[in-house]
């Protein structure tokens, strides 16, 4: 009877979820909707006051933004005509890896209206919060509420393109310890998920060291030895997915391809960045102040993956000390890693780290901590922009201001919090799913 009730717990929680999880989805459209029409200029932008409202009612979304600027509007298709000149994606070039520019086509193709757009891209993006949500409560049970009803996916589901990457994360993370077969193909697998996630935003591709040292460890108890071929294999899965989906935009128009990474390689740091180095640098940080954008440039990449060695070296010293080496906790770190010494950290990147609070046993305060700084930046900043633009705001005056202040080295602090935390956590996945059931017996080739 117990097993039949647990049964139908693994079964019912998905659905529920998925349930929730859609009518949080329905908010969020709600929400980025209101800036929307209602009527629309010769270009299809929304009328009256676009800007100004966008900022004044916190509504803003770069889905809406990006109908014009990134020949979206004319249903140019990405990449192949497109180019970076002087610092502007043009042509039909996107800051955005292939995958997503695909989407932002194929929604653009069915629009007339940035209205139009930002709902077809909602309808496309959907599909992937709502996946989410089923393997995190796969995975991690009620934990998952977290996802399918927090106030980051009102806030940012439709603000970008996030959605797609954090399913692909997700489902790798599900292959690996809900998938079937040997760890080897199982990690295999979901290499290729983490590949598909890099042709999506780039960041799933940080995994994929962990995942490679999880696999070459023997997975959760280490019992089966190392498999270096199975380590090798998952780097090579990924590295070969992302190869595949790239090299035909590659080969189709290579500037138009390659000015996706050379825009978000020489983007500068300022205040629509919303990181540490824009914030803690002011105000060397404002102007063109070229040295200080080089100084950047070097040491924000060379910071996070010094915080990436660190991660991947306290997960090595647990495998020594406790047999198993911590996929999720220092996947986990290693996001907070990027997230607190990357450039940019646009406001959904929250997205990314959410399905990390379901996934890892930390501590509540610092959920709820992250939650409430990231509720105050994602509605101040917004709320800060438009009293710039009306030519006030300095940022020591009034409550929104300071809003942003708390949001910003708020976050900051529980990253760095957070870093090690993850690394010390208990993964919140059943007992059970994290034994490798499906290995074969010692001494066999494990292919």
């Amino acid at each position: 009877m117990p097993d039949t009730l647990a049964s139908a717990r693994t079964r019912v929680v998905p659905v529920v979820l998925v349930l929730l999880c859609g009518l949080t989805l329905l908010l969020g459209f709600a929400n980025k909707d209101r800036c929307t029409g209602p009527e629309f200029d010769e270009r299809g932008r929304s009328t009256p006051g676009y800007a100004e409202r966008t900022f004044a009612d916190a509504c803003y979304s770069d889905i809406q933004f990006l109908w014009l600027g990134r020949h979206i509007d004319r249903h140019t298709f990405p990449y192949v005509h497109g180019e970076l000149v002087d610092g502007q994606l043009v042509g039909g070039a996107l800051e955005y890896p292939v995958l997503t520019g695909l989407l932002m086509w194929t929604a653009g193709h069915f629009a007339s209206t940035d209205a139009g757009f930002l709902l077809a891209s909602a309808l496309l993006l959907a599909p992937f919060g709502l996946l989410a949500a089923w393997l995190l409560g796969r995975l991690s049970g009620w934990r998952a509420l977290l996802w399918a009803v927090g106030p980051p996916l009102v806030l940012y589901a439709f603000h970008n393109w996030d959605l797609p990457a954090v399913a692909a994360t997700v489902a790798a993370f599900a292959v690996v310890f809900l998938g079937r077969g040997t760890l080897r193909t199982r990690g295999t697998w979901a290499a290729v998920l983490l590949g598909l996630g890099f042709a999506l935003k780039v960041y799933p591709a940080m995994f994929v060291l962990p995942l490679a040292a999880y696999v070459l460890t023997g997975g959760p108890d280490g019992r089966h030895g190392w498999d270096p071929r199975g380590a090798l294999r998952v780097v090579g899965a990924a590295v070969g997915t992302a190869a595949v989906v790239n090299l035909p935009f590659a080969l189709a128009g290579f500037p138009g391809w390659w000015a996706s990474f050379r825009f978000q390689a020489e983007r500068k740091v300022d205040v629509t960045t919303n990181s540490i180095w824009y914030w803690g640098f002011r105000p060397i940080s404002e102007g063109d102040n070229e040295g200080f954008q080089r100084l950047v440039g070097v040491l924000s990449p060379a910071l996070v993956l010094a915080a990436f060695g660190v991660a991947l070296a306290v997960g090595w010293h647990r495998y020594r000390r406790e047999g198993s080496f911590p996929l999720l906790g220092v996947s986990a770190a290693m996001l907070c890693g990027f997230l607190l010494l990357h450039k940019v950290h646009s406001p959904q990147y929250t997205l990314w780290l959410l399905p990390m609070f379901v996934l890892l046993r930390v501590r509540w305060g610092w959920v709820l901590g992250y939650l409430l700084a990231d509720l105050a930046l994602g509605i101040g900043i917004f709320h800060w922009y438009g009293l710039l633009a009306s030519g006030g705001a300095a940022i020591y005056e009034g409550f929104t201001a300071q809003a942003v202040m708390i949001g910003v080295w708020g976050r900051a602090a529980l990253l760095a919090g957070l870093f090690v935390a993850f690394l010390s956590a208990r993964p919140a996945v059943p007992v059970s799913s994290l034994r490798d059931v499906h290995a074969v017996p010692d001494g066999l080739d494990p292919r």
